[in-house]
């Protein structure tokens, strides 16, 4: 027996490692592809980008990994049903099970390396990613401004969206929006250009870029508060206009620098489940402040002060009135006894405050929908961590069963069916995160939903694989169906 373990686990360690081999040469060349546009032709060092690329290798472990125990496990069981080593197996006395004893043993293993690896690796590799992206968009401005989307420009107080770059080095830009900051980070110029280049100079700190045929406009500074409310501002129109940047302070800039910035991914498990109480504790505090606040400025459940004796005498007649026809005392009644220049008044004041109620609301919902979004991917993060190592050894009970199922090795066919259940796989965990990002369902269920969709599926492939039976019987199905038809009949007869 031991020699058959030997054997089977032989097999398999040979088909996982060739997989593993050839599924990370794919997905390494993926991110090439993916993030070519951003340091070909920068004048970066091929040792920084050999470098980026290190850092993204354990982010593809968490896709390669599932993947490599899918295929491996449909490859090896294909094989021995292909060439009735399983057969002789089962002659022999020995089940499904039993086979799948040692692999079961070093899946168990497996996931939890895998789980280890998403716990301490990932975030580290996640950080150092963050790091050495912000630092290249340091010393090569043009590698981080991205087409159609908003970028930062380090060094400034400037944002910049470009609908186009081309030409060397991407200096020359298209369709330039930028956004200059105040001293206190606010948003006060806005510039406008058809087209726009990138002039820089290893000999010169000074980074010029030259805008051509565009609008300016600029919130003046004011005083005090009654100016402010004039809104001054100054607009011109510009041929040509250069924005000069000092980058002086860039120049010993350490690419290996590191910053302790912390997202969800850059967390081990201990630090999300304890940012994940803060998390929850500080939105509980921001909510229920804010709901005394507005609660305050309604003036809901503030005790009335007991009316005079006339008012009493108007109400309590009023009261028996309504209460004689069956109806209740409404707002336009009490509204009444006041005299009428004060309830014109009232009513002012009173949709005055309701609009600046709902102002406050909408304005304080964007800032809650922003801190409860970080918390739903805290606690996404951490499942995921848990969902990850597990899949390994579901995804090996629906391919082990499955290759022996369908009795073919080689690169073929077990290839298009592994590739085929983990696009399914990876394509619903996608989703499922997505909306539980955005709160539509519980982050449990958006980290887990797809290795729980495997589950049965992995459960009823080792149930027919032990049965000796196909992936689907359609006579079975048909004997089912026709056995209730003839009950049916039956029942009607009598």
């Amino acid at each position: 027996m031991r020699i058959l373990d030997r054997y089977i686990l032989s097999s398999f360690l040979f088909n996982f490692f060739s997989s593993f081999v050839i599924l990370m040469f794919i997905f390494v060349f993926q991110t090439i592809w993916l993030f070519i546009d951003d340091f070909a032709g920068k004048g970066l060092d091929i040792f920084i980008i050999g470098k980026f690329l290190f850092y993204l290798m354990p982010n593809l472990m968490e896709r390669v990994i599932p993947l490599t125990v899918l295929l491996s496990s449909i490859l090896t069981f294909g094989s021995f049903a292909e060439n009735y080593e399983f057969a002789a197996m089962k002659a022999s006395g020995i089940s499904l099970q039993r086979a799948m004893l040692p692999l079961i043993i070093f899946v168990t293993f497996l996931g939890g390396v895998t789980f280890y690896f998403a716990n301490n690796i990932i975030p580290i590799s996640e950080q150092k990613i963050y790091n050495l992206r912000r630092n290249i968009a340091k010393v090569k401005p043009a590698a981080i401004i991205s087409e159609g989307v908003f970028s930062d420009l380090e060094g400034t107080e400037m944002n910049m969206k470009v609908d186009r770059k081309y030409g060397q080095n991407d200096r020359f830009l298209e369709n330039v929006i930028i956004h200059e900051k105040s001293k206190i980070k606010v948003n006060t110029t806005v510039i406008k250009a058809k087209s726009g280049e990138l002039i820089s100079s290893e000999d010169s700190d000074i980074l010029q870029l030259v805008l051509k045929d565009g609008h300016y406009y600029s919130e003046m500074p004011t005083k005090n508060n009654k100016e402010k409310k004039k809104n001054p501002f100054t607009k011109a129109n510009f041929k040509t206009y250069t924005i000069n940047k000092d980058l002086s302070d860039l120049n010993d800039v350490d690419l290996d620098e590191e910053r302790d910035v912390s997202t969800d991914k850059m967390k081990n498990i201990s630090r999300l489940t304890k940012d994940i109480d803060s998390l929850k504790e500080d939105n509980v505090k921001l909510v229920t402040a804010f709901s005394k606040n507005i609660v305050g400025r309604m003036g809901a459940f503030v005790p009335l002060k007991k009316p005079d004796s006339l008012s009493q005498i108007t109400i309590d007649k009023k009261k028996k009135e309504r209460d004689s026809l069956g109806t209740t005392l409404s707002t336009d009644d009490i509204v009444a006894l006041f005299p009428s220049w004060h309830q014109t008044q009232i009513v002012n004041s009173a949709k005055s405050s309701t609009s600046n109620i709902i102002t406050s609301i909408q304005g304080k919902k964007n800032e809650l929908q922003i801190k409860y979004k970080i918390y739903r991917l805290h606690i996404l993060s951490l499942h995921k961590k848990y969902a990850l190592a597990l899949s390994c050894i579901i995804l090996f009970f629906v391919g082990a069963p499955l290759g022996a199922i369908i009795r073919k090795g080689g690169l073929g066919l077990p290839m298009v069916i592994a590739i085929v259940l983990f696009l399914t796989y990876y394509f619903i965990g996608v989703f499922a995160g997505n909306y539980a990002k955005e709160g539509n369902i519980n982050p449990i269920i958006g980290a887990w939903l797809s290795t729980f969709i495997m589950l049965p599926l992995g459960v009823f492939l080792t149930r027919r694989a032990t049965a000796d039976k196909g992936l689907m019987s359609f006579g079975s199905i048909f004997d089912y169906f026709k056995g209730i038809f003839k009950k049916k009949d039956k029942i009607a007869a009598t």
